[in-house]
């Protein structure tokens, strides 16, 4: 089957075709037809599976005829990442039509974007957020929607943009065509799909866990040796690119600023950042002049880059379905990837959530030559804290906090610095020991 089969308009065809595709992927060889037959769809499928396409092409489609110049489709999405990525998409495929798009979301200058809207756009990408401020500041009109997509709807959900999703539907007309995307399907997701679906037909790709074409390997470690072990498998590891996921933002800066003083083209994606670097860092890796990403999860939604060769997972996600979503930016478009996650003796329970979704065990792996037992630096001690005991905030030592504890260096971390001959904190019984050893019995850490 080819795109040929879908009977699209002839600009619309000339667009596919200058971009290069050939085949249809199975989410867009199920939902373009329902779409084009103006159907309410709920669409199941990882990231990477072309959905955006899956529905770009039919709103494409449709808008070579109607009006111009108003908001007649509307794609709503969680970050700015993501929405750039959508717009990228409209421009690449719609490149022979006439359709003027525009991209709605925070943190940057709202002026450009309100131009765009005065001037006559007919597909909005919008963040919530300054969605709902343009609507209230009557900069949109949405009066005029046909088709409304709710992308990434599990999260969306997961970072409480739910209440904001139905505030803005109450602006767009009941009669239109609505399609939602989602890689899972938790309860509140459903809850919505009945709300806003009319008859919808549901098009599912494979089951709701990673892609097929990734291999996953943990790697358990204390946690103060994390970073020496990342740079370990770093430096034993054949990549291409390199997608880190971290808990934090603090992290995600800090950890970015170590690989590069170890001689590493490292950059960090996190929420702080202003719009500027964060599209800097996106370009920069898309581009192969960033090997390595250090990102949290909200702000590396979005990113669309085929030759990830390697996710790792400095921090274990919280839920089995952030992992599912981390893992799935690489084995991309049918190629071949690796998951590596670092587990502590705390991620025990997250790792048997996992390997439920997954139905099989985790290959546990360890790095030859690597020292497991190098002790932690011993931090500074607590000098103010028995005067906070007491009702007082002066420190006993006033030079106390102008001491920090030492970061751990490499050196010291495999045993070699100065913390060579420092005390070894006792192992807790059936901790981090038991999670390594689950590696030789096939699921024998579970209980």
């Amino acid at each position: 089957m080819n795109f040929d089969s879908f009977n699209l308009h002839p600009r619309v065809a000339a667009g596919v075709q200058s971009a290069g595709y050939t085949e249809p992927t199975p989410i867009q060889h199920q939902a373009i037809p329902h779409i084009l037959a103006g159907k309410d769809v709920m669409g199941l499928a990882q990231t990477g599976t072309g959905k955006t396409a899956a529905f770009a092409l039919p709103i494409l489609h449709r808008l070579t005829e109607g009006a111009r110049g108003k908001v007649r489709a509307l794609i709503i999405c969680p970050t700015r990442e993501l929405a750039e990525q959508i717009n990228d998409n409209f421009h690449e495929l719609g490149q022979h039509t006439r359709t003027r798009t525009v991209t709605l979301y925070g943190g940057v200058s709202q002026r450009p974007q309100t131009n765009a809207l005065r001037a006559g756009v007919e597909v909005a990408v919008a963040c919530p957020g300054r969605l709902l401020d343009l609507i209230n500041q009557r900069e949109i009109d949405l009066a005029h929607v046909e088709t409304l997509v709710l992308d990434e709807a599990d999260q969306m959900f997961d970072m409480g943009f739910l209440p904001d999703i139905r505030r803005i539907l109450k602006h767009v007309p009941q009669r239109r065509q609505t399609l939602m995307f989602s890689a899972t399907m938790p309860d509140e997701i459903r809850t919505l799909a009945h709300d806003v679906l009319h008859h919808p037909v549901t098009v599912q790709i494979g089951e709701q866990a990673p892609v097929g074409t990734v291999a996953h390997a943990l790697y358990p470690v204390p946690q103060h040796l994390k970073t020496a072990l990342l740079l370990e498998l770093l430096k034993h590891t054949d990549t291409e690119s390199v997608l880190i996921f971290t808990r934090t933002k603090h992290r995600t800066e800090r950890l970015a600023r170590q690989l590069k003083k170890e001689g590493y083209a490292a950059a960090s994606l996190q929420g702080n950042l202003s719009q500027n670097r964060r599209q800097a860092a996106m370009e920069g890796f898309r581009e192969g002049k960033v090997q390595i990403l250090v990102a949290t999860d909200i702000a590396a939604r979005g990113i669309d880059v085929s030759r990830i060769s390697h996710v790792i997972n400095y921090d274990m996600p919280s839920t089995a379905e952030a992992y599912t979503h981390r893992i799935g930016r690489t084995g991309r478009a049918a190629k071949t990837g690796d998951a590596f996650t670092l587990t502590t003796e705390e991620d025990a329970g997250m790792v048997r959530a996992i390997e439920r979704v997954l139905a099989a065990p985790l290959e546990r792996r360890r790095i030859e030559g690597f020292n497991y037992g190098a002790p932690a630096p011993e931090r500074q001690p607590q000098a103010n804290g028995q005067a906070q005991r007491n009702g007082s905030r002066r420190p006993t030592n006033p030079g106390a906090r102008r001491q920090p504890a030492a970061a751990p260096t490499l050196s010291s971390a495999y045993g070699h610095g100065p913390g060579q001959n420092r005390r070894r904190p006792k192992a807790k019984p059936g901790g981090f020991r038991s999670l390594y050893e689950a590696s030789n019995s096939s699921g024998s850490n579970r209980r």
